[in-house]
């Protein structure tokens, strides 16, 4: 979601444990298991709610011209690196970016409690505090916290789409949480100026009121921080440099091979012109 969702994925099996028949036993049939991050997963549930969530907000009126036309920039902006400045290795792209991620960040607890905290701060706690300000008839929260929902939809959506295609290499997959991340920062201090300085409490609130104007002020400094340690402590120091560092090691695996190909005729043609002699 925030970029640590290319990172974590579960672990394909090794080599050694794909169904190796025992001593004395009949080898197990073979399964076929679903790739992961596929064409939009055939669809899947969650993405279609994305989608869902981009068209009510597109509709809405709520999201600014800037942030309905930033993800068509962004895209076009990522399909240009991936054919000409990163371009994928192969035709498989040799490895995906999910398969390195297993290799590169394990997925431990504390790992995996970041991750949590991030689809709750950054989609959840948001979405819900949308609803609750078309329950409350607070226009005012819906339309500060609307961008930034907008906008982490179609980067979630971006990055299980490309997630699935050979084209997009790693450096160009990492790149697309980092350059969402760095709009949704300047979003989210949109918000919070927004819930900081332009609400204000009405006459006689109750506690109820009370209480939803200081969650609308704590979610947005929320946001704000998570996604700023996200970007400058996750993503630019440890994703994007092991991103390229397997780019850039997949490109010298297949220049090896090549160039390993290409030598068995070279010692034909040697061959070949030592018996004419």
């Amino acid at each position: 979601m925030s970029g640590v969702s290319l990172a974590v994925s579960h672990p394909p099996a090794s080599v050694g444990e794909q169904n190796v028949p025992q001593a004395g036993t009949k080898p197990k049939p073979r399964t076929e298991q679903a790739p992961i991050g596929g064409m939009m997963g055939s669809l899947r549930v969650i993405e279609l709610q994305l989608v869902a969530f981009i068209l009510v907000f597109s509709a809405s009126g709520l999201v600014p011209l800037l942030d309905l036309v930033f993800p068509a920039l962004a895209s076009a902006y990522i399909l240009a690196l991936s054919l000409f400045a990163f371009p994928s290795s192969s035709s498989s792209s040799t490895r995906s970016l999910h398969d390195s991620g297993t290799e590169i960040f394990k997925g431990g607890r504390l790992f995996r409690m970041y991750v949590v905290v991030g689809i709750t701060v950054g989609l959840f706690l948001p979405l819900a505090y949308v609803l609750g300000g078309f329950a409350r008839g607070d226009e005012h929260a819906v339309r500060s916290a609307t961008p930034h929902l907008f906008l982490l939809s179609f980067q979630i959506l971006t990055e299980n789409i490309i997630g699935g295609l050979s084209m997009f290499s790693p450096p160009v997959r990492a790149l697309v949480p980092m350059i969402y991340t760095v709009r949704r920062i300047f979003v989210d201090i949109d918000w919070i100026h927004d819930v900081w300085l332009n609400k204000t409490l009405p006459v006689n609130a109750t506690f109820q009121d009370l209480a939803w104007y200081w969650f609308g002020k704590g979610l947005a400094v929320a946001n704000l921080a998570y996604f700023s340690i996200n970007l400058f402590g996750f993503l630019i120091p440890r994703f994007l440099p092991r991103a390229f560092e397997r780019y850039f090691q997949d490109k010298g695996e297949i220049y090896a091979k090549s160039a390993e190909d290409k030598r068995p005729v070279v010692v034909n043609k040697t061959q070949l012109s030592e018996k004419k002699d």
